[in-house]
């Protein structure tokens, strides 16, 4: 024990002697090694930071409060609760009836002797430097001990008068206001002094004002309701503290229980400090629920995914690596042949090599592992802004930083490992002498490496055909991708053969290259490991851009613009078009408007008073009956066989959907200026809108005497009531004669155009809903720019849409990879290089000896780091191609079988498309540019005339 630790003491001695006295190395294989720790213990200390407490995460809920009792929005019916998480359902089945909806007096449930701090939010469009910003409004009385931990303020103080406010950082940014300024509400007149500023922990980017209670939200909903305008929609909730008493435990999990059983829900500080047990929590206990996320699956999968991409990402520093610690060893071997020549055997020198890598990878631990934690610290402003949410305490956890410093210690080592054995086989003579001497490849390990790549391909294959299992692909194509890497010094000698139709310099760095496979092998089957995994990313990724580009439905025609207002009775619409029209090339523009049953503030499918809606009226003979209305609220599909169904989704009656994109009927009141933008070139269609008649896009929705019917309902209540019987909802219905144009017209969403004239002669309301806009050319990015900013001066929810067609968002992604993949390759390639002249200084100098010019010197390196990125990109190609077609098959399975279930079901849908598309673009730039880089790289870095000495005699 005591020889052991002496020796092992020397070896680490020398190897970081020889670590100082090779600064340039030794930084390579230290920065190699050090980038991935940074980067992981970095990511480690910003996830830690970032994950609360469950007192932080309660704080910044409830504040210093025991619980917030709120209303689940279900009219009192009892229901079950999640113990932590914000989801509650009601307890019954509502497959047969009317879902519930109401409010509850959840002030009923509040413990006798309980202090209570309501807290009130609704919206506001307020009045800023810049227009109008559609604002959360909080009333909270945010100097309260229980509101302690919500709001964080930044500047000034919180609201202490009724025509005070306070305002979150973000909103004061986004709205050129101050502390200090005077802010007014759209629809209020009235005034408010920003006294502070604050932020909210977990939402740094909430645009929120904070008032007192009742000063801010009550007179706003009221000014709104009596102008007519959709109104501040206030939710209540109550922060509760309960009395201190002997046995007092906070809200308990059963005082949340028999809470819940009023249809009232519980955040409970006590609950989340101390949850219940699943059995005792009654919505795990109902049929159909599951939580894969927490499951034991769930966790194994991710387990094995980290673990193997971290498995991938040693692998590949240890084929980095490994070829510069072989540097070392060659430019060591006669110091190592000292060692032998004074009585040292083979593990004397395996540990001086091992000992260079454990130096390193200890260094890179430290060094990796201090930047990650000063950069962490530096960049948390900036991580804190971009992950939207302040962190919690700076967790940093000394047991996951050292195991991630071990993996550096480890991937040194195992770096290591070949060039320490390849070293002690060397005879102490050859290495004194400088003789490298002669040894047979390896038999067996390209055999193993043959077998493993037939396996894996076997494997990926029956993934791709007989499975819809990814894991089953991936698993197979890693398996045989390690193959390859194993069989790479067999397939280095195979290039050899073409050096015989090569110039000097190429042939001379291609034999060397293949002589030498020891330091060539490793540097292949890194560009190998890189390469492979960019082009299966890249044939991927391109294959499922062309099944999006071909699944890509465009909502108008090219460069045609739509904008649509659904809120405020379309109040704010006249301003919206006219914004369009001045800042966009208008070449036709189309005004429109949409069908309003009831209050005209109403917006589209409101709930609210006074509120209601319409429908298209389908005749029962165009009815499908495979989704015709059942009394039961059967399936009508049930009775009918799989054959049948499937002869019944050919039926146009089924096959056939209107379309309902703008509104929730699909028509839309419009003239023929709307066809213009659309490109509906049908002038019989005109014709019908001047004389009247409905444009109609779909014979679904035309009955036998060439009508369409709209049906008002005045009641959304009795509707739903109805519908949920299996009865017709009850309305008026009203008859238009139609048009229909030829089937096949590109319709873009509409199902239907009505006549203003029409409209109105048939009583029907209106109100602004937008408009289309053709233009003569494709809007730049500066007058969308213009636009954006002043339609967000409106204060108004618009929807804008600007039909470019499919944009591909791939490009960004190809490009980063084949940067990845180019830095590998010419990493690699560089090493080996640098290896393949420290091997080569004599032959060089017999070169210069026999007269060669000194550029040869150059050309040599060049060819010789090009020889390396070529054979790594070839063999990378092809074997990154391999598991992106099984994958891209397995989802084609996929897709055929949904299809299939899809017929079965009576659906019509259209045949999936799948393809295979390889990157040609991808693999001619990393097979010619990456390469030529390198080469060129080698040659400019490496000197044309070396030292003058001897040639060592051999």
């Amino acid at each position: 024990m005591n020889n052991w630790f002496h020796s092992w003491r020397a070896a680490v001695r020398i190897a970081r002697r020889d670590a100082w006295r090779y600064k340039g190395r030794s930084f390579l294989v230290l920065a190699m090694i050090a980038l991935p720790i940074l980067g992981v213990s970095a990511a480690d200390l910003t996830l830690r930071s970032s994950e609360l407490s469950t007192e932080e995460r309660m704080a910044r809920s409830i504040g210093a409060a025991d619980a917030r009792i709120s209303d689940s929005g279900y009219g009192g019916v009892p229901i079950y609760q999640h113990p932590i998480d914000d989801y509650t359902v009601p307890v019954g089945d509502f497959s047969n009836k009317p879902w519930p909806e109401g409010k509850t007096d959840v002030t009923k449930v509040f413990p006798a002797g309980s202090t209570v701090l309501q807290d009130t939010v609704g919206v506001g469009k307020l009045r800023t430097a810049h227009g109008l910003l559609q604002t959360e409004i909080r009333e909270l009385k945010a100097t309260d001990p229980m509101a302690k931990g919500i709001m964080s303020l930044q500047d000034g103080r919180f609201p202490q008068k009724a025509d005070e406010v306070a305002a979150t950082t973000h909103f004061l940014e986004a709205s050129g206001l101050r502390v200090g300024s005077t802010l007014a509400a759209r629809g209020l007149d009235r005034e408010y002094r920003i006294v502070g500023a604050y932020e909210l922990p977990d939402d740094l980017r909430s645009d929120q004002v904070n008032a007192l209670p009742g000063a801010f939200l009550a007179p706003l909903d009221k000014a709104l309701e009596a102008a007519g305008m959709p109104g501040a929609d206030p939710t209540t909730t109550h922060l509760l503290t309960l009395p201190r008493s002997a046995g007092t435990d906070g809200f308990t999990w059963n005082m949340v229980k028999e809470v819940n059983t009023k249809g009232v829900a519980v955040t409970s500080r006590a609950v989340a400090l101390d949850p219940p047990a699943d059995a005792d929590v009654p919505m795990f206990q109902q049929e159909g629920w599951g939580n894969y996320g927490d499951s034991t699956a769930a966790k194994a999968a991710a387990l094995a995914a980290a673990g193997t991409i971290i498995g991938l990402a040693m692998l590949e520093i240890c084929l980095l690596a490994g070829p510069a610690f072989a540097v070392g060893a060659r430019r060591s071997r006669r110091q190592l042949g000292l060692v032998g020549a004074n009585g040292g055997d083979r593990r004397h020198i395996r540990a001086i090599v091992l000992a260079g890598g454990l130096v390193i990878g200890v260094a890179a631990a430290v060094v990796g592992t201090v930047l990650g934690v000063v950069l962490t610290l530096l960049l948390q402003p900036v991580l804190e802004d971009y992950m939207g949410q302040r962190f919690g305490a700076f967790d940093v956890r000394p047991l996951e930083l050292l195991g991630i410093g071990l993996l550096a210690v480890l991937t040194g080592l195992l770096a290591a490992v070949v060039p320490a054995v390849t070293a002690s086989r060397q005879t102490v003579l050859a290495s004194l002498t400088g003789r490298r001497g002669v040894r047979r490849s390896s038999r067996v390990l390209p055999v193993i490496g043959l077998i493993a790549t037939l396996l894996g391909a076997a494997i990926a294959l029956y993934g791709s055909v007989f499975s819809d299992q990814f894991i089953i692909v991936a698993g197979g194509s890693a398996i045989a991708e390690l193959g390859v890497v194993a069989m790479t010094p067999a397939l280095v000698g195979l290039f050899g053969r073409a050096g015989r139709w090569l110039p000097l310099s190429p042939r001379l760095a291609l034999r060397d290259a293949v002589r030498n496979r020891g330091r060539t092998a490793p540097a292949v089957a890194a560009v190998l490991a890189a390469v492979a995994g960019t082009v299966a990313v890249a044939t991927y990724e391109v294959s499922s851009e062309a099944q999006q580009r071909a699944a890509y439905e465009a909502r108008l025609p090219h460069g045609a613009v739509s904008v649509l207002v659904s809120e405020g009775g379309g109040r704010d619409v006249p301003a919206v078009r006219d914004a369009v029209q001045k800042n966009f090339p208008v070449d036709v523009r189309a005004d429109v408007e949409r069908i309003v049953v009831g209050n005209a503030n109403c917006e589209m499918y409101g709930q609210g008073e006074g509120c209601g809606r319409h429908e298209v009226v389908t005749p029962k003979a165009n009815m499908c009956p495979l989704w015709a209305t059942t009394p039961d609220g059967s399936d009508p599909a049930e009775k009918y066989t799989k054959e049948e169904r499937r002869k019944l989704g050919e039926d146009w009656r089924c096959k056939e959907h209107p379309d309902m994109s703008y509104t929730e009927s699909g028509l839309i009141v419009g003239d023929a200026k709307l066809l213009k933008v659309l490109g509906i070139k049908d002038a019989a269609a005109e014709k019908a809108l001047a004389d009247g008649k409905v444009v109609v896009f779909s014979r679904v929705l035309v009955n036998a005497g060439g009508k369409v019917g709209i049906k008002l309902i005045t009641d959304s209540a009795k509707a739903e009531e109805a519908m949920a019987q299996g009865k017709e909802p009850p309305g008026k219905v009203t008859e238009f004669a139609t048009y229909q144009p030829a089937r096949g017209t590109e319709a873009y969403g509409l199902s239907g155009i009505v006549p203003p004239a029409a409209a109105k002669a048939a009583g029907i309301a209106t109100v602004p809903l937008g408009a289309f806009f053709s233009t003569d050319t494709m809007p730049s990015t500066e007058q969308r720019q213009k636009l954006d900013a002043e339609l967000a001066t409106t204060g108004a929810g618009v929807d804008l849409h600007l039909e470019e067609g499919f944009v591909s968002e791939n490009s960004i992604v190809l490009l980063s990879l084949m940067v990845f993949a180019g830095l590998i390759t010419i990493g690699a390639a560089g090493i080996a290089t640098g290896l393949a002249q420290a091997d080569a200084e004599a032959d060089l100098k017999t070169l210069a000896a026999v007269g060669a010019p000194p550029r040869v010197r150059r050309t040599l390196s060049g060819f010789q780091c090009g020889v390396v990125a070529v054979m790594g990109v070839l063999l990378g190609s092809a074997a990154g191609v391999l598991p992106a077609i099984g994958l891209r098959l397995t989802e084609r399975r996929q897709a055929m079988g949904w299809y299939q279930q899809a017929l079965d079901q009576g659906a019509a849908p259209d045949m999936p498309h799948v393809p295979v598309i390889i990157p040609w673009e991808t693999l001619g730039a990393l097979l010619i540019a990456v390469p030529l880089g390198a080469a060129l790289l080698a040659a400019l870095v490496t000197r044309s005339r070396g030292a003058l000495a001897r040639r060592a005699a051999t």
